[in-house]
């Protein structure tokens, strides 16, 4: 490495040292049992997956299960990378450092995996109702969030591109699920 690298490397991790030290001092602050907010982030984490404990189809469990974690990899991918740049921002993190684990990891890729679920059982066409999802999750959903200080965007970030973001991961993950089984039926 050259000595302007190492210089610039050693301020990045001095900067991410102390952000990190900044996000935990504020999640101690905002994990407070009391408050309202910090409960409607926990039950948007463990509802969904109580839900999909009891309501996935088993014979399907491994399809869905790599869909809504290939799902789930590039919204929080995606949300690191916008957070990050200061373009959104999730107030009440349910932990420090993660702050949309909520959302990623739970309540939004299990809307999708039952999605999907729903349109293999009824033999529907997922491509059209992963829009009306995704527009669903963008334009009522988002705003609730909003509405209730739980979700913020700035810099000119709007529901519509959140929309084209929902649509987005969905068809990266529908892709490589097909593209998974393609190559499971050994063609």
């Amino acid at each position: 490495m050259t000595e302007k690298q190492v210089e610039l490397s050693t301020q990045i991790r001095t900067m991410m040292e102390k952000t990190a030290k900044l996000q935990l001092e504020y999640w101690k602050l905002i994990a407070d049992l009391s408050s309202w907010h910090f409960w409607i982030v926990i039950l948007m984490l463990l509802l969904p997956l109580i839900v999909l404990f009891f309501y996935i189809d088993k014979r399907n469990a491994l399809l869905l299960g790599f869909f809504g974690l290939n799902f789930h990899i590039w919204f929080a991918y995606a949300n690191k990378i916008l957070i990050g740049l200061g373009l959104i921002e999730y107030p009440y993190p349910v932990f420090p450092f993660i702050d949309s684990f909520s959302l990623d990891a739970s309540f939004v890729p299990i809307a999708f995996m039952l999605l999907y679920q729903w349109t293999i059982k009824h033999n529907k066409n997922i491509y059209l109702y992963s829009i009306l999802l995704s527009a669903i999750l963008a334009f009522v959903f988002k705003p609730i969030l909003v509405n209730l200080d739980l979700f913020h965007m700035f810099k000119g970030v709007n529901y519509f591109h959140l929309f084209l973001f929902y649509m987005a991961f969905f068809i990266a993950s529908k892709l490589i699920t097909n593209l998974f089984l393609w190559l499971q039926r050994g063609k």
